[in-house]
């Protein structure tokens, strides 16, 4: 793999415009340069690979597909279950440093479908809800018949939904978003003032920040040949999401690499646009006991009103650093709040 990714970085055509030294519009070229000087000279992909494949994976039958899992069992048959559900543009890595953490629990973290380290998705249909209904089957096939899911992003969706189909197995939920889809279906007049608000400064993020989800819900197709062909291409427009949404030095140039040579070594950059393709089902509202986690940096945290206007919020803590891989970037608090939300969940 690492001759691959040499041979190919060192034919790069590298693209310039007249911002290119403006963060504000992407990657800096000076930046990329970088980057991917370290992946073509120095960044040793195998021991990764290696530290990877030490995790307690498990490949589940779940309905008429098969999810693959890293299952760390607790020591204590008794222990309480905690699934956690990663996003877009990450992966099981997101949760690697909770890991150590969460001695005392069973831990499933399901490999979502379209991502890295899944089985290959070869056919439409993967939306969050089936992918729902895929992972209430996996825990089913693992005999956990209650638990305590947690995640953001893609995998905050898929939570919402799995604890609207299935209230008598999610105990409790464990948030670092609300499912931006809410804010497309709500009235503002039934809103807090603070809430509609917020609503406003959401359609004003999507409207500057939110051009990458135009081009993956509508035109996959062509943004996987581009981003899937291309290292250098890849390694932007995933780069580009890791840092800005992530605290400072949330990540070294090493483990950004890591999570963009992931994609590129499962091929799953097209597939993991699935999610933003298919239509989406939210409940109307969740009565299960729920801990929301608001980070500073996170893209666009929302009010502890918007948020009760759809989840039972017992605890919404707010932290003083952090973004939107939490648990990569603030591992010790992400499991503090988790936590409790297994105790609210009892």
């Amino acid at each position: 793999m690492n001759d691959e990714i040499r041979e190919r970085l060192q034919r790069t055509r590298r693209v310039t415009t007249p911002w290119s030294q403006d963060a504000t519009r992407g990657i800096t070229d000076t930046h990329l340069d970088e980057l991917l000087e370290r992946w073509a000279n120095g960044y040793d992909w195998g021991m990764h690979e290696r530290r990877i494949g030490e995790f307690p994976w498990l490949t589940v039958h779940a309905g008429d597909t098969d999810l693959r899992v890293i299952h760390q069992r607790s020591i204590d048959p008794g222990a309480p279950v905690v699934v956690l559900l990663h996003g877009w543009p990450d992966s099981v890595l997101r949760f690697e440093r909770v890991l150590p953490l969460l001695a005392d629990m069973h831990v499933v973290v399901p490999a979502l479908p379209g991502f890295p380290f899944a089985p290959p998705l070869t056919a439409p249909g993967m939306s969050v809800n089936r992918i729902a209904g895929i992972v209430a089957d996996a825990l089913d096939e693992l005999g956990y018949s209650r638990y305590t899911v947690s995640g953001g992003d893609v995998g905050g969706t898929v939570a919402e939904i799995l604890a609207g189909q299935h209230p008598d197995r999610v105990a409790a939920l464990h948030l670092t978003n609300v499912a931006p889809q809410h804010a497309f279906s709500v009235d503002p007049a039934t809103l807090a003032p603070d809430a509609a608000a917020y609503l406003d400064r959401s359609a004003q993020w999507f409207r500057t920040e939110g051009g990458y989800i135009a081009e993956q819900s509508t035109r996959p197709n062509t943004l996987a040949v581009a981003l899937g062909d291309s290292p250098a291409g890849l390694a932007t427009w995933i780069v580009e999401k890791l840092e800005s949404w992530s605290d400072e030095s949330a990540f070294t140039p090493d483990e950004l690499l890591t999570w963009v040579t992931a994609y590129w070594v499962t091929g799953t950059i097209g597939t993991s646009f699935a999610t933003y393709v298919e239509p989406v089902t939210l409940p109307d509202r969740i009565d299960t006991p729920t801990v929301l986690s608001m980070f500073p940096r996170d893209i666009k945290p929302e009010p502890r009103s918007y948020a009760e206007a759809f989840l039972n919020i017992c605890d919404y803590v707010e932290h003083p650093a952090g973004g939107h891989f939490a648990a990569w970037e603030q591992p010790e608090a992400y499991t503090g709040d988790l936590s409790r939300a297994v105790e609210l969940g009892g």
